[in-house]
């Protein structure tokens, strides 16, 4: 099968993830800038998910452009990973309009957590497709960071029961880590 029905497909739910995220931000009752005080959580929350949502959606798309083709066990991974991205604006926003409170920032941590596992199914799932001589696959490479992504979403998640704030921070840390676009894919592309 081709892939273009499911890059279609795939960037049609991220951009539903992040105009949900941004409908679910209200605007203060009040007229002056105190209003905004204490919508600033849930501010923190939208930022810190769009960026994540940004980050799948650009890492998705270089992939995707390593890959060849895809079958319905790509296709199956794939709706995975969007299943879990499909929950980031319920936790984005619970966490927001919670003040960072335990529960919410842990199962912001579990959509992370899921999130990045499906992810890292998605990419196995089409280098054994592909073969593990390909370009996807050469482009891939071992991918340290993803694992690391999932150790640290993974530790944060307790976390968030001693010390909110801390787990937002490592949150936060695998998020910058993976702001810059992995440089992989473009570069093998590109050869």
């Amino acid at each position: 099968m081709t892939k273009g029905r499911m890059e279609a497909f795939s960037d049609g739910v991220f951009a539903v993830i992040i105009t949900i995220m941004v409908l679910e931000m209200k605007s203060p009752k009040g007229t002056g800038l105190a209003a905004l005080l204490p919508l600033l959580p849930v501010f923190f929350s939208y930022v810190l998910s769009f960026v994540y949502v940004g980050i799948y959606w650009n890492n998705h798309h270089h992939l995707l452009q390593a890959a060849k083709h895809v079958t319905g066990g790509i296709l199956w991974a794939n709706l995975h990973l969007l299943f879990w991205l499909s929950l980031t604006p319920f936790v984005t926003a619970w966490m927001g309009e919670n003040h960072f409170a335990p529960w919410p920032v842990a199962l912001y941590g579990v959509v992370l957590l899921f999130a990045g596992t499906a992810y890292f199914l998605l990419t196995k799932t089409l280098i054994a497709h592909h073969g593990k001589d390909s370009m996807l696959a050469a482009s891939i490479g071992n991918d340290r960071k993803g694992a690391l992504s999932i150790v640290v979403y993974a530790a944060a998640i307790p976390l968030s029961f001693v010390q909110p704030w801390i787990a937002f921070a490592c949150y936060v840390l695998v998020a910058v880590m993976w702001l810059l676009p992995d440089p992989r894919i473009e570069k093998i592309i590109g050869q």
